[in-house]
């Protein structure tokens, strides 16, 4: 067993199944990801509720609304008038490019579909990954903080390797699963909150210590 899947069944063990990402729809779990850039879930939470509660988590609803209106409903994300241009040119792209159907943009290949999200202004490789993953259950592995965190910590990888090489060693080294991939990253998130801190790691009760 190599140490990538060593790594996913201790933490699978210690933690269990992490249910990641919440959201009702595919559509909501595509808003939170491009949300939760610079901020905490929490903070995510509250502004999809404000979008919910104006009936307006859908595409159609965002499109038409005013960027100010939409910024003033996201503002718990932090970021909210940047936040808002970006989320505008994602429904941009998928009105345009789907219809606004999340469905139909599942149906298009992964590669040439991570090629036009990466175009889109604010939508970096994590943010993409994220939609790709767990919106759309496509088998790419999403890199984070985290992620560079642990695998340097235990020797894996230096922290400063590109984005692309991080995911290259996940998906050349692990069945290349939708599933196992989101349950893991979850999991790395998961070690990497509650053990792995940047500032001060709890390393001595960490379920990888070992």
């Amino acid at each position: 067993m190599n140490n990538l899947l060593k790594i996913y069944h201790t933490l699978y063990q210690f933690f269990g199944p992490q249910y990641w990402w919440p959201g009702d729809t595919p559509f909501e779990i595509a808003v939170g990801a491009i949300l939760t850039q610079n901020t905490n879930w929490g903070n995510v939470e509250k502004a999809i509720n404000n979008l919910k509660k104006e009936k307006a988590l859908n595409p159609k609803a965002i499109h038409k609304m005013p960027i100010s209106r939409l910024a003033l409903l996201i503002k718990p994300a932090g970021y909210f008038n940047v936040k808002a241009k970006r989320l505008k040119s994602f429904i941009k792209f998928l009105m345009n490019e789907y219809r606004g159907s999340m469905s139909k943009m599942k149906k298009e290949d992964t590669n040439s579909l991570r090629e036009k999200l990466l175009s889109i202004n604010g939508v970096g490789p994590e943010t993409a990954d994220s939609i790709l993953l767990y919106a759309l259950e496509k088998p790419v592995f999403v890199v984070d903080a985290y992620t560079k965190r642990v695998l340097s910590r235990h020797g894996i990888m230096e922290h400063d390797k590109p984005y692309e090489i991080f995911q290259e060693l996940f998906i050349s080294s692990l069945k290349r699963d939708a599933r196992l991939f989101n349950e893991y990253h979850a999991l790395i998130v998961r070690v990497g909150k509650t053990f792995c801190k940047r500032r001060e790691p709890l390393c001595e009760i960490c379920p990888l210590k070992s």
